[in-house]
C-alpha cells in the first residue's frame, strides 16, 4: 500500500474507555475479531477520578500486547502529561500510535516535544475547539503541520463532531446525519483546507446506538465529502460503516482502466467520461478500497481478490 493511503487501514475505529477490564482481549483481537483499529481513551470518556485506573489498565495491556498486522492500536491521551506517562510505559513500542485531543497551533508543539525522531508512532490529531470554525486559523494550522516534523507522523486528522456541536449548544437527533447540522458548512471547509495537501480526514462519530439506517446515510455522505475512516462507539456499527467502504465492480473496472498505461486521454465507460489525468487519485483510492474492503458484487469480488490480493 502507498504510504499516503495508510489511513485506509483504519476502517471503523472502535472507541474504548480505558477503565474497561477487557482492554487486553480487545487489543489482541480476541474480542471483536473483525476490528481493524481501536482507540483506547483516557480523555472525554473518563472522569478525572478514573484516570489512575485507566493508566493501570493500559500498563497491564501493554505488557500483554501481542504483535498484530491486522489491528491498529492507539491511545487517546488526555493531555501532554498523560502522553509523557504513556511513552515511559513498558511495551509502549508495540503500540501503533496516539490520538491527540483538542489540537490547536498553540498546544501541538508541547505534544510533539515529547517524541524523539526515532519514535515509530503514528499520530492522529483531533479538531474539536472553536478554532475549527475559523478558516484562516485552520490554514495556519495546516501550514504548521506541513513541516516535516509534524507531517511525517500524522496518519489522519479527526473531526470531533460532538465537541464542535457542543460549542454550538446543539445535540443532533437520532435521525439526523452530521450533514443536516451547522457542521455541514464546517466539514467542507476543513476538507478544502487539509485534503488537497495530503491529509486524510475521518468522519465524526455517530452517537445514536440504534439508528443504523441514518448511520448508513452518514457514512455515504462522509465518502462523498472526501472523509475516510470513522470513530464508532458501538461494535454493532463496525460492519455498517465498513459496508459503505466497499466499491462497485463498475468503479473498479473504471479505476483499472484509468490507471492502465494503454488508456487514451479520454474515454467513456459505464456511462461516465473517464480522464486519467484528472481521475488518477480517485482510481488509486478505489483499487485500495476494493483490496481492503471488497466489492458490492460477491462473485466479481471473489475473482478480483484472487487476482489482486494474492
Amino acid at each position: 500500500m502507498e504510504k499516503n493511503m495508510e489511513y485506509l487501514r483504519l476502517g471503523a475505529s472502535l472507541y474504548v474507555p480505558s477503565v474497561r477490564a477487557d482492554l487486553t482481549a480487545i487489543a489482541n483481537g480476541r474480542r471483536f475479531a473483525s476490528l481493524r483499529s481501536v482507540i483506547f481513551c483516557t480523555e472525554d470518556s473518563l472522569v478525572e477520578a478514573d484516570l489512575p485506573t485507566a493508566m493501570k489498565n493500559l500498563e497491564a495491556m501493554l505488557r500483554a500486547l501481542e504483535p498484530s498486522d491486522s489491528l491498529l492500536r492507539f491511545i487517546r491521551v488526555r493531555n501532554p502529561q498523560v502522553l509523557e506517562t504513556c511513552l515511559s510505559m513498558n511495551g509502549i513500542e508495540k503500540l501503533d500510535g496516539f490520538v491527540l485531543p483538542k489540537i490547536t497551533r498553540q498546544n501541538i508543539p508541547k505534544y510533539w516535544s515529547l517524541f524523539v525522531p526515532e519514535d515509530p508512532y503514528s499520530v492522529m490529531i483531533t479538531l474539536e475547539t472553536p478554532d475549527a470554525f475559523d478558516n484562516l486559523e485552520m490554514i495556519k494550522l495546516r501550514n504548521l503541520l506541513l513541516e516535516d516534523r509534524y507531517r511525517q507522523r500524522i496518519l489522519s486528522i479527526r473531526i470531533g463532531g460532538n465537541d464542535l456541536l457542543n460549542l454550538l449548544s446543539i445535540r443532533r437527533t437520532a435521525l439526523q446525519t452530521i450533514y443536516t447540522t451547522p457542521l455541514s458548512h464546517t466539514i467542507p471547509m476543513l476538507v478544502s483546507v487539509f485534503k488537497p495537501y495530503g491529509f486524510n480526514l475521518t468522519g465524526p462519530v455517530f452517537e445514536a446506538l440504534h439508528s443504523l439506517e441514518t448511520l448508513r446515510q452518514e457514512v455515504s455522505m462522509d465518502i462523498q465529502y472526501g472523509l475516510f475512516g470513522k470513530t464508532t462507539i458501538h461494535p454493532d456499527h463496525i460492519s455498517v460503516i465498513e459496508e459503505n467502504y466497499r466499491v462497485s465492480f463498475e468503479d473498479v473496472e473504471m479505476a483499472e482502466a484509468v490507471l492502465s498505461e494503454h488508456s487514451p486521454a479520454v474515454f467513456a465507460m459505464h456511462g461516465y467520461m473517464c480522464e486519467p489525468t484528472t481521475h488518477v487519485n480517485w482510481a488509486r483510492l478505489i483499487i485500495e478500497r476494493a483490496r481492503l474492503f471488497g466489492m458490492i458484487t460477491g462473485g466479481a469480488d471473489s475473482m478480483w481478490r484472487r487476482r489482486n490480493c494474492a
